[in-house]
């Protein structure tokens, strides 16, 4: 199958950019232009052309003030039909940005507008809802309000990225053949595992299915050319200056097409104040995971003297990394390696327990509830979500979605047009963070709430690409409005 026909049949993703963390659009009194192009990105010595999704100066993606409009003419300067979905906002569907439900793609040399009001602020991202999402078809998509502006801080935006040389058709290809598995990265021993969590446990899976099911999970299952940081890797990365006792927020997407991190902020304490956009609790802390689709606002405090501060993504169960660099002016910078020592953690769900929202759903009844089955294999490359009924839900409703992943490899899940509350995990209740996007490892079980208030026929899918790709979406469907 060739790149037009996944174009038109599926509902995916592709990334692009420029370096990032420099200057921002901001566009709360105009029209802000949005232009999907191509471009050359230089990785490990050679060339790649790419997407780029950028300001009409250039800039990677949008930064706007909330509240105000979303009000942008996105202009497809490219030679390919695309579209872009702006993740993590709550536009009505059909702005939504996915190819067939119900926009069509947008023909190349050709523009659309879209104009829809901006509620509340937050760290987003927007990315094509196609194959292309792995040619770095995506951009940051940050959303700021007056009280953001009037902090005493330094915004640092990071987009992670997994890359290759290859097109995505062929590394669909490689996985339905049995060709992409990574098995060294994705079956280690169980005690070095476990080892590598620095205090977490192994909560979601090891409790609910045994410690003899985490052998044979699959972590990765695609071994990638390069870890990207706002377009580059560690062999030349990105070098933030920051001002010696600074205070820092940094704004980390995870835009990885099939790639889970853990954020490592190293020898600086990390305070983690928002997950997809969404206000939470503070928790204190050095590593934090983020799976495909996921957000992470993680605000620091430096020291009073020079330094330099690594802040790293490392793959999950892998020891390839990336990431950007904090410096003050006279600080030495030292070159860091593209591969650590030891492996990255393990996702999994112990800090989700502890997450708690700000801004929580308000008490009430459920209205409605359904389950979910997440399945699939490595062997057949063919991932599935079932259903008990199909999820048609009314306006006004409360609705209740109980996942269960009764496969080997974590699913990060993503409902579109929503903000949805964590309400359980394994069984036990909590009153989470609200997100966008939850990661079930395997054997988990992840219970979310959201009120049915934005009507449409609404996404429900996996955030690795392709799973989505090869099954594993389905829609919650309003079937009557008021």
């Amino acid at each position: 199958m060739y790149r037009r026909d996944f174009l038109k049949s599926l509902a995916l993703g592709s990334v692009a950019l420029s370096p990032l963390g420099h200057a921002w659009a901001n566009s709360a009194t105009q029209t802000s232009e949005l232009v999907i192009g191509k471009r050359t990105l230089d990785v490990n010595g050679k060339a790649a052309s790419v997407f780029g999704l950028t300001d009409k100066a250039g800039n990677a993606g949008l930064v706007l003030n909330a509240p105000s409009d979303f009000d942008v003419l996105l202009r497809n300067e490219s030679d390919e039909e695309t579209l872009i979905h702006w993740h993590g906002l709550t536009p009505p569907w059909d702005l939504d940005g996915v190819p067939g439900n119900p926009a069509a793609l947008l023909p190349p040399k050709e523009s659309r507008a879209y104009n829809f009001p901006l509620p509340r602020g937050g760290t987003h991202w927007m990315h094509a809802h196609t194959l292309q999402e792995q040619s770095l078809l995506a951009a940051p998509l940050i959303i700021r309000t007056a009280e953001d502006l009037a902090r005493d801080e330094q915004e640092v935006i990071v987009l992670l990225h997994d890359f290759s040389f290859k097109s995505p058709e062929e590394l669909l290809s490689d996985l339905q053949s049995g060709g992409g598995h990574a098995m060294p990265s994705g079956h280690g021993d169980m005690s070095s595992m476990m080892n590598m969590h620095g205090g977490h446990q192994m909560g979601s899976a090891e409790t609910s299915a045994g410690p003899h099911m985490m052998t044979g999970m699959d972590l990765n299952d695609i071994e990638y050319d390069a870890y990207l940081a706002n377009d580059r890797t560690l062999d030349d990365p990105e070098i933030v200056r920051v001002d010696r006792g600074g205070r820092i927020r940094l704004r980390i997407i995870n835009g990885a097409t099939a790639t889970a991190f853990t954020i490592d902020t190293g020898e600086l304490e990390g305070e983690l104040i928002a997950v997809d956009g969404m206000d939470v609790v503070p928790v204190r802390g050095r590593q934090f995971p983020l799976s495909m689709g996921q957000r992470a606002d993680i605000r620091l405090a430096l020291p009073p003297a020079d330094g330099a501060y690594p802040i790293l993504a490392l793959r999950e169960g892998a020891s390839e990394r990336t990431g950007v660099i904090l410096a003050t002016a006279s600080a030495r910078v030292q070159k860091l390696e593209t591969t650590a020592a030891a492996r990255g953690p393990v996702l999994d769900l112990s800090l989700e327990q502890s997450l708690q929202g700000l801004t929580p759903l308000a008490r009430r009844a459920v209205d409605r509830q359904f389950a979910l089955m997440l399945g699939g294999d490595m062997a057949t490359y063919r991932w599935s979500i079932e259903t008990d009924s199909p999820i048609e839900v009314r306006s006004g409703q409360r609705i209740r979605i109980s996942m269960h992943n009764i496969s080997m490899m974590a699913h990060p899940m993503h409902l579109h047009g929503h903000h949805f509350q964590v309400t359980e995990i394994n069984g036990k209740n909590i009153s989470g963070a609200m997100r966008d996007t939850v990661m079930l490892p395997p054997m988990a079980r992840v219970s979310i709430e959201f009120d049915a208030n934005n009507a449409g026929r609404w996404p429900l899918h996996c955030h690795h690409l392709y799973h989505m790709a090869t099954g594993m979406m389905t829609f919650v469907d309003y079937v009557q409005q008021g």
